[in-house]
Order: structure tokens, then C-alpha cells, then sequence
């Protein structure tokens, strides 16, 4: 029971915590691959801790029932008997209600969420074949007619990049090649994909501070990643005519435009010049970084069930 209780506190601990500590990091400076790795393992930790904790309050114990599962018997037999069931039962019971409710409604909400970013996709991806033509050279880009320079893309089983004719008009070559290769990356890195999870867990739990903000914090990441991506091959130079010269209105709140996320923060980046490294290094930081933001909620719980131990030892608590 402890250890179980343990494991649930950690990961509340760090749903409360880790945010902060995320969030103050320098976006000028820090690789955001790293980031986007440490925020995604740390909701995955703080999920695969409190499932774990919950596992372990159902487990069979001694051949009967796990803790949870022991109170709701004992609370339901006292019913029947028509006697009032002890307050440890009672709180049993209603503890497994609530872990049963939020686990449903993580499951329904993201499911739901699913669905609806599917069929707006469907219904704007539509419209935008109709309006828009085809790029002989890369098929997965749509090209519209309209003098606004703005560029975005749209991810799913086959992402599209829209792009329009305006961006050929009022940017000079590297800077449309630079803006190109950004929504590339976008769909390369399956961004997409990393937004709409945390969207969903964030509609499901929205009172854990990790969950509430890991959405607009990878949102500005996924883009200073995708600025790295145009870079090495385009130039800081021509990343920043992009980011001056492109409108970050017009877009679908589905899609993630050029220039519609952090730009200040993206331009200030290009003004430091610092390009992450690339290879077997950066790998290693990333995995190291993303263990570490992981586990952290599994090492909260290991400490908290030693300290009552090392408590409740000297008391003689069993």
C-alpha cells in the first residue's frame, strides 16, 4: 500500500513541479529537440507512474484481494448487511470510483479528440485540393493562389504542405526554400502527431499543471526545431527573411504556420547564431535528458516510500 501511495505521489509531484523547472529553461540557447524529448517522457512518466500505482492498490495481496479491491469487498458486504462501512472502506471505495472516472475520461476525451481533429482535417484538406494545385516536383505540397505570403502545413497519415503564390512574389528563393524545407520538418518530426497527443491529455487532465501547459510549450518547440531543419541547409539569413516576410495569419488552428508561434523568441534565437549539434552527441543528450525527466516521478516515489519506512521502522509501524 505504501509503495502504491508512493508511486501516486511522485507522479503528482512531478505533474506539479516539472512545468516550472521546463518552462525556465533558455529557448535561445537549448537544443528544442532535447526539450520536446523531456516533456514527452516526462507526461509518459507521469502516466506510467500513477497507472503503476493504481496496479499496485488492485494487485492481489497474500492471496485475496489488493488494497483497493479488499475496501470496495468489504465496504459492499457491510451493505448488504446493513451495517455502515468502516471509514477505511469507505475511502476505498470512493478512491477506486476516482481512479476508474479519471482513467474513462482520459480514454473517452482522447479518443473523441482524435476523431475531431480528423474530420476538421478531412473537411479543410477538402477545400484546399479544390483551391489549390499540385507541385509537380514535391507532391505533397499544395500551392494556392492569393498574393498573401503564408505557408503551413497539415499533418496526419499524409501531411500536406499549402503554401501560397505570394510567397514566390514578395520573398527572394532561399527564402521560399527555407520555408519549404521548415514545414518539411514539421511533417518529417511528426509534430503533429506530439501537439495532438498533448492536446488530448491536456483536455483530459487539465488540472495537472504538466498536461496544461505542455501543449503551448511544444508548440513553440516544434518550431525552433523546424527553424534548426531550415538552417543547415538554408542559412540563419535566409531563415529570417522567412520568418520577417511570411503572415501568420490565414492558417487553420489545426496546422502549424511558419510564422504564427514564438517568432520573437524564434528571431532572437537566430540572432544568438547557436545551431545544435548533430550525430551520435546530440543523440545522447537527448536520451539522457528524456531518461532523466521520465523517471523522476518512479525516483519521488522510491524516496517517499524510503522515508516512511525508515519512519515507521523505529515507531514499529507494520
Amino acid at each position: 500500500m505504501i509503495a502504491a501511495l508512493s508511486l501516486l505521489a511522485g507522479a503528482v509531484a512531478a505533474g506539479w513541479l516539472l512545468p516550472g523547472r521546463l518552462r525556465a529553461l533558455d529557448l535561445r540557447r537549448r537544443d528544442p529537440v532535447l526539450l520536446i524529448v523531456c516533456w514527452m517522457l516526462a507526461m509518459l512518466g507521469v502516466v506510467l507512474a500513477a497507472a503503476a500505482g493504481v496496479v499496485l492498490l488492485l494487485m492481489p495481496a497474500h492471496g485475496s484481494f489488493g488494497p483497493l479491491l479488499a475496501a470496495i469487498n468489504s465496504c459492499w458486504n457491510a451493505l448488504q448487511h446493513g451495517s455502515p462501512p468502516a471509514a477505511e472502506e469507505l475511502g476505498g471505495m470512493l478512491g477506486s470510483i476516482v481512479l476508474a472516472a479519471l482513467a474513462c475520461r482520459l480514454v473517452v476525451v482522447g479518443v473523441r479528440g482524435i476523431r475531431r481533429r480528423a474530420r476538421t482535417r478531412r473537411k479543410h484538406l477538402a477545400a484546399l485540393r479544390l483551391a489549390g494545385r499540385p507541385d509537380d516536383a514535391v507532391p505533397t505540397t499544395l500551392w494556392l493562389t492569393h498574393d498573401r505570403p503564408l505557408a503551413f502545413s497539415m499533418g496526419g497519415r499524409r501531411g500536406v504542405i499549402v503554401a501560397t503564390e505570394g510567397l514566390r512574389r514578395h520573398l527572394d528563393q532561399d527564402a521560399v526554400t527555407a520555408v519549404l524545407l521548415h514545414e518539411q520538418a514539421h511533417l518529417a518530426g511528426r509534430h503533429h502527431q506530439l501537439i495532438a497527443l498533448a492536446d488530448a491529455l491536456r483536455a483530459a487532465l487539465p488540472f495537472v499543471p504538466l498536461f496544461r501547459q505542455a501543449p503551448d510549450s511544444l508548440r513553440q518547440l516544434v518550431e525552433l526545431a523546424a527553424d534548426v531543419a531550415a538552417i543547415r541547409q538554408c542559412g540563419p539569413g535566409a531563415v529570417r527573411a522567412a520568418l520577417l516576410g511570411v503572415s501568420g495569419c490565414g492558417a487553420p488552428a489545426s496546422a502549424l504556420a511558419m510564422a504564427r508561434d514564438a517568432v520573437d523568441v524564434r528571431l532572437a534565437r537566430l540572432e544568438e547564431g547557436i545551431v545544435p549539434s548533430r550525430g551520435l552527441p546530440r543523440m545522447m543528450r537527448c536520451g539522457a535528458a528524456g531518461i532523466t525527466a521520465g523517471v523522476l516521478p518512479f525516483v519521488a516515489g522510491t524516496a517517499l516510500t524510503l522515508s516512511v519506512a525508515l519512519v515507521a521502522c523505529p515507531l514499529g509501524i507494520a
